[in-house]
């Protein structure tokens, strides 16, 4: 059983960045894939971006390539969103994601509780 926590989450003007934050528990973190998926309001949840285990790969949405960032510590159990150039269209609840293995993020094993990003415009 994998446990993830995400914090980072927030309100921030159109333009400007926040850092999300994944901490997960158990001593397996690096066999994981991690990702982030977010869910705007009355919408369905959507792909925002993936790592490898080993960091060595990264997939991102291509609504947020070029913006976002991806990272993971596997040292520290801890991956990252680094958000960039914010849009109010980025508003959602963004939840930290995690599968077994390196096979990308097609079907899910965990997931966060969510964290709320608010973009104003």
């Amino acid at each position: 059983q994998v446990q993830l926590v995400e914090s980072g989450g927030g309100l921030v003007q159109a333009g400007g960045s926040l850092r999300l934050s994944c901490g997960a528990s158990g001593r397996t973190f690096s066999i994981y894939t991690m990702g982030w998926f977010r869910q705007a309001p009355g919408k369905e949840r959507e792909f925002a971006a993936a790592i490898s285990p080993n960091g060595s790969n990264r997939l991102y949405a291509v609504s947020v390539k070029g913006r976002f960032t991806i990272s993971r510590d596997n040292a520290k159990n801890t991956q990252y969103l680094q958000m960039n150039s914010l849009k109010p269209e980025d508003t959602a609840v963004y939840y930290c994601a995690a599968r077994l293995g390196d096979n990308g993020l097609g079907q899910v094993d965990y997931w966060g509780q969510g964290t709320q990003v608010t973009v104003s415009s």
